[in-house]
C-alpha cells in the first residue's frame, strides 16, 4: 500500500516519533544528546515551533510540537543536520533514521495531557531510569524541565502546567501525581494514531462508512482524535486544496484580497501592511491573514515576511480573522 502523504497544518499539535534504522541507536552518548538539544534550541525559535514534551531513548525519540508554519521544515533541517553530524563523528555512512519520521496530528482537548504523560514516561518504560525519582532529574526528557530540575528556554512549561493548576508549585504537584498514575499503564498503542477509517477509497469513503456504522474499522495513523475530528481534518485537507486551486484560477492572490480588505475597512493597503495598532488596522490585517492562509493556501512563513510579522503572530491573526469572516459573512466569491 502506498504511503499516505503527511498532514500538516499551522497551529495543530503534532506527536513526532523518530527511530533509528533497523532499531539502531541514534544517540550513543550524552555528547550526541547534547548536540541534538543544541539543534532544538536553534531551530525551534527559528521555525516558530513550540515544544511541550520530549524524551530521548537510545534508538528513538518522541516530541509534542505545535508549529505556526510547516512542521516538515523543522524536521528536515533538524534530522538532516543531525545525521550529518552523527555520521561524521562516528565515522559511519548511510541512512541514520528509519524511513520518514512519524507525525500524528492530535486533538488537543482530548489528548494533550495524555500525550504529555505518555511521552515523558518513555525513559521509565525503556528502563533508562529505574523509578519516578530518577525520571524527575533525567536530563534528556521534558519531564525534568516541568519539575523545575532542568531548564530549556525552548520548552513551553507554562502552558503545560496551566492544565494542572494556577500556581506553579500546585500545578507541579498535580502534574507529578498525574504522571505517577500512568506508570502502570505500560505502552499505549492507542496514543500513536489511528483515529478513523482509512481504506479502499481514502477520505472520500469516510462519510459513507460512518453512515454504515463502520467508523473504526481501520484507523488513519496520521491522526489521533475522535470521529468528528478525523473526518473534519481529512475532508478539510482535500476541500482546502480544491478551494485554493479554484480561487487561484479565478485570479485571487495576495494583491487582490488586500484590495478587497482595503475596501471593506475603508483604509489604504499601506495601513494594513504597516505595524499600526488601531482597531481597524488590526481587524483588517486579521481578515487578510485568514483569507491568505486558509483560503489561498499561503504559508504563515511567507505571509509573515510580507507583513513584517512573526509566524505565531500570523497564526493568531488567522484565528481572529476567521471569527471576523464568519461574524460578518465575508467571503471570497
Amino acid at each position: 500500500m502506498p504511503r499516505l502523504a503527511r498532514l500538516d497544518a499551522p497551529g495543530v499539535l503534532h506527536h513526532i516519533i523518530i527511530r533509528g534504522i533497523e532499531r539502531r541507536k541514534i544517540f550513543r552518548d550524552n555528547k550526541d544528546r547534547d548536540n541534538f538539544i543544541d539543534r532544538l534550541s536553534d531551530l525551534l525559535p527559528a521555525t516558530q515551533t513550540t515544544c511541550y514534551a520530549w524524551a530521548f531513548i537510545p534508538n528513538h525519540a518522541h516530541f509534542l510540537f505545535r508549529s505556526s508554519g510547516k512542521i516538515s521544515t523543522l524536521m528536515r533541517r533538524l534530522l538532516t543536520g543531525y545525521a550529518i553530524y552523527f555520521n561524521r563523528r562516528h565515522r559511519r555512512h548511510g541512512q541514520l533514521f528509519q524511513n520518514r519520521y512519524k507525525s500524528i496530528i492530535c486533538q488537543e482537548d482530548m489528548y494533550f495531557r495524555e500525550l504529555i504523560r505518555y511521552i515523558h514516561l518513555n525513559p521509565l518504560r525503556a528502563k533508562i531510569v529505574s523509578d519516578i525519582k530518577e525520571l524527575n532529574k533525567y536530563p534528556y526528557s521534558g519531564h525534568s524541565v516541568l519539575m523545575g530540575r532542568k531548564k530549556h528556554e525552548w520548552q513551553d512549561t507554562e502552558y503545560v502546567l496551566s492544565y494542572f493548576g494556577k500556581k506553579v508549585s500546585e500545578s507541579r504537584k498535580a502534574y507529578l501525581s498525574y504522571v505517577k498514575k500512568g506508570i502502570d499503564q505500560g505502552r499505549r498503542p492507542e496514543l500513536t494514531g489511528g483515529g478513523l477509517v482509512r481504506s479502499l477509497g481514502g477520505w472520500s469513503m469516510i462519510k459513507k462508512l460512518r453512515q454504515k456504522g463502520q467508523d473504526r474499522i481501520k484507523g488513519d495513523e496520521r491522526i489521533l482524535g475522535d470521529s468528528e475530528f478525523v473526518t473534519a481534518l481529512l475532508s478539510e485537507a482535500k476541500e482546502k486544496l480544491e478551494r485554493s486551486y479554484k480561487l487561484n484560477a479565478l485570479g485571487y492572490d495576495l494583491k487582490k484580497i488586500s484590495q478587497m480588505v482595503s475596501k471593506i475597512y475603508d483604509i489604504e493597503i499601506e495601513e494594513i501592511y504597516s505595524k499600526g495598532r488601531r482597531k481597524v488596522q488590526v481587524e483588517a490585517r486579521d481578515l487578510l491573514c485568514y483569507w491568505a492562509v486558509r483560503e489561498l493556501g499561503i504559508s504563515c512563513t511567507d505571509l509573515a515576511k510580507q507583513l513584517g510579522m512573526t509566524q505565531p503572530g500570523v497564526g493568531y491573526a488567522v484565528n481572529r480573522g476567521e471569527k471576523i469572516a464568519k461574524e460578518h459573512n465575508y467571503q471570497l466569491q
